[in-house]
């Protein structure tokens, strides 16, 4: 425990990265802690789940959040999503609101009419400037700054690292005097299954395409640690149609097994141990609606 004399000298806080889908939110979580926590695809609406990234600094520890992309649901899925999302913003001490560097669009426009109606100090972060002229992100930052009143305004690239040290510097300075929350090798409050069975969905978003990655869900169903140190896991793959698990399991199986085959390798990484992972996919129709099946999953 900080006494109270080294609080003053310490400050901390919680912090929502926000925006729309596919803005780069988990790729920005991942460089400010300089370990993958968060899976990352070029698809849209990879991440369901609020994820928690601890940033432990000599003076300050940040608890950020990663939240899903606020977008319009068809499903009560994407409802649990977005729900996830915008109670965010009602919990922490500062908001990160990630855009592209184009103009606001109205999905941009919507989330901006939410923040209007929270105290946290909003923060506007521009990223993938990699991609763009400098000369193009300046009308950006003027159209926002139109829109809100923002705190900060910093240009990132998140792949990149550039600007990541100085958003942190921001937040750093805008947080309030505070505790150390975490012991300073804890860097997600993830636990290991959850971490796993997203690791196995973002190798089944790299191998299929358009709408199939988000019609699946997995679940890890055993996980046991034997004695010399191998972990045996067996996961769930849910589909909502035959044709679906068709698709994942390939030809002869083939594309299943290259899937295991890609997620036991981060899998091992994760655990720093031997790794042997069976997987089954299995069809549930209509699960993205069931709201048991996705109270058994996680999404609350």
């Amino acid at each position: 425990m900080m006494d109270e004399e080294n609080i003053k000298d310490f400050h901390s806080g919680y912090v929502s990265i926000i925006g729309r889908p596919n803005v780069g939110k988990s790729t920005l979580l991942n460089s400010i802690l300089g370990e993958k926590i968060a899976i990352v695809t070029p698809k849209p609406q990879t991440t369901r789940n609020r994820i928690m990234g601890i940033k432990t600094l000599p003076d300050s520890q940040i608890i950020f959040m990663d939240t899903p992309g606020i977008h319009k649901p068809k499903h009560r899925l994407g409802e649990t999503m977005v729900k996830t999302a915008l109670e965010a913003l009602s919990e922490v001490d500062i908001i990160l609101f990630m855009v592209e560097p184009q103009e606001p669009d109205r999905g941009d426009v919507a989330i901006i009419d939410q923040l209007k109606r929270v105290r946290a100090p909003v923060f506007l972060v521009i990223n993938k400037i990699d991609t763009v002229r400098k000369a193009e992100i300046l009308p950006v930052i003027k159209r926002f700054k139109d829109l809100y009143s923002f705190r900060e305004i910093i240009p990132v690239s998140a792949l990149k690292k550039d600007g990541v040290g100085l958003l942190l510097e921001k937040v750093r300075g805008t947080l309030p005097a505070g505790p150390k929350y975490y012991p300073e090798d804890i860097v997600t409050d993830q636990i290991e299954r959850f971490m796993a069975s997203e690791i196995i969905r973002e190798k089944i978003m790299d191998a299929t395409e358009q709408e199939l990655p988000y019609s699946v869900a997995v679940e890890v169903i055993k996980w046991k640690e034997r004695d010399d140190g191998l972990v045996m896991i067996s996961c769930n793959i849910y589909v909502e149609r035959e044709s679906q698990k068709a698709i994942i399991i390939g030809k002869g199986g083939s594309l299943l097994k290259s899937i295991g085959s890609a997620a036991r390798v981060d899998i091992e990484k994760l655990l720093n141990t031997k790794v042997f992972l069976e997987i089954w996919v299995k069809v549930k129709k209509h699960w993205r609606n069931d709201l048991r099946l996705l109270k058994e999953l996680g999404y609350k």
